[in-house]
């Protein structure tokens, strides 16, 4: 648990060591105007599939796949996360890209929502500014698409599913804190320990801005198992690859603190998209409104988002068919792991290409830089699947059946 002192200690330790950097880039100066675009600062060339910009808005860079996709499914839209890290997650290396798998896989156009680091000028960004250009990019790819939204992504994906239910084709979530409320978790935990008007005083101190490097400090504390590259990727032996893992975990984003305070608040501590009330573009997000069909992905290790935080989505999303998949490994190894990518997301790729039994066949092992990690894995270590339906009057039934893969 995040004790309040120790929240403060770093506050001000942060305040301390960057405070000259802090208000250098709360008022920019005059050269603020020649600065490159942040399209132009990603390294494209390091993504193993989403190489292209399609658009930029005010809050994320639009990625797609260099090649264009011949599959007449709908565009496929990863909402990455947006809490610490950059969203290279989605696109990490070969071998170790859920965009790369998708593609693959034939579910579809990837594009990826590269959410930008927060500046002075974006900070009383709210929820409502993401989930706007989050419509808007939609919307520029033929006004419907399916949505995979990984970790806080996901609950984002599914607020805007809930708001615009005709524009989902399909939904995914993979790891996303749907109810907070229904366990604890790392975050509900050290948001206990820290009344809000800490939080507000936190803001208020570091100019309307979160620091990447101060978010890290605090929901990285103890938690090394998480953050290793061998837990995250599955794999071990590749020092090339750990390297790469351990710049993109010391690679932070700042975050607008209105955003930070209404994450904080609305769906951590009050836990509106869960109750139904969740303030959505000028309207109630109602998760029961979800119309698209859903898949639901997590990991049984997981201590950042806890299994019924996620998997509580299946009696939520009351209008639709959900199914579940229960991966051995952690919260970072749903979205990077080899052992992950190489079943369940194959499959996930399939069921998104549209085929009714796409997710419940089992896919050949995947290969990797890592070597042959997926030939070692212990019988135990399978994943359980889990598929829903709706009776006559349109309520969730018990499990069709129960499966192992």
């Amino acid at each position: 648990m995040v004790d309040p002192f120790e929240l403060w200690r770093l506050m001000w330790s942060f305040a301390i060591s960057g405070g000259l950097e802090q208000l250098a880039r709360a008022v920019p100066g005059p050269s603020a105007a020649a600065r490159p675009r942040v399209a132009d600062a990603i390294e494209l060339s390091t993504f193993p599939t989403l190489g292209r910009v399609r658009m930029e808005l005010a809050t994320m860079v639009l990625l797609e796949q260099r090649e264009p996709s011949r599959t007449k499914a709908p565009p496929v839209v990863i909402v990455a996360p947006y809490a610490v890290h950059d969203a290279s997650i989605a696109d990490f290396a070969p071998g170790h890209s859920l965009a790369q798998t998708l593609a693959e896989g034939g579910a579809g156009s990837v594009a990826l929502t590269f959410w930008k680091s927060a500046t002075a000028e974006m900070r009383d960004y709210g929820i409502d500014a993401y989930l706007g250009d989050l419509n808007v990019a939609i919307d520029d790819l033929g006004g419907r698409a399916s949505l995979v939204g990984l970790c806080q992504g996901g609950w984002l994906a599914a607020a805007y599913a809930a708001r615009f239910p005709g524009k989902v084709a399909r939904l995914v979530l993979a790891g996303a804190p749907i109810d907070p409320g229904a366990a604890e978790s790392r975050i509900t935990r050290a948001l206990a320990a820290v009344p809000p008007t800490t939080v507000e005083s936190l803001v208020a101190m570091t100019g309307g801005r979160i620091s990447g490097a101060l978010s890290l400090a605090l929901w990285s504390q103890r938690m090394d198992d998480e953050y290793s590259a061998e837990a995250a990727l599955q794999c071990a032996g590749d020092s090339a690859l750990n390297e790469r893992f351990d710049a993109w975990n010391s690679r932070t984003v700042d975050l607008p603190g209105v955003y930070f305070l209404e994450v904080a608040e609305w769906l951590f501590r009050e836990n509106r998209l869960a109750r139904g009330c969740f303030p959505a573009l000028g309207r109630s997000a109602r998760l029961s409104n979800i119309k698209a069909p859903m898949f639901v992905l997590a990991a049984a290790e997981d201590e950042i988002v806890a299994l019924p935080q996620a998997l509580a989505a299946k009696s939520l999303c009351r209008a639709t068919s959900v199914a579940v998949r229960i991966e051995p490994g952690r919260h970072l190894s749903l979205f990077m792991g080899l052992r992950t990518l190489g079943g369940a997301w194959r499959d996930i790729a399939r069921w998104l290409k549209g085929g009714a039994d796409g997710a419940l066949r089992k896919a050949p092992a995947a290969r990797s830089p890592c070597g042959s990690e997926e030939a070692a894995r212990p019988r135990h270590a399978r994943s359980r699947q889990v598929v829903l339906g709706k009776d006559a009057a349109g309520q969730l039934r018990p499990a069709d059946w129960v499966r192992l893969v």
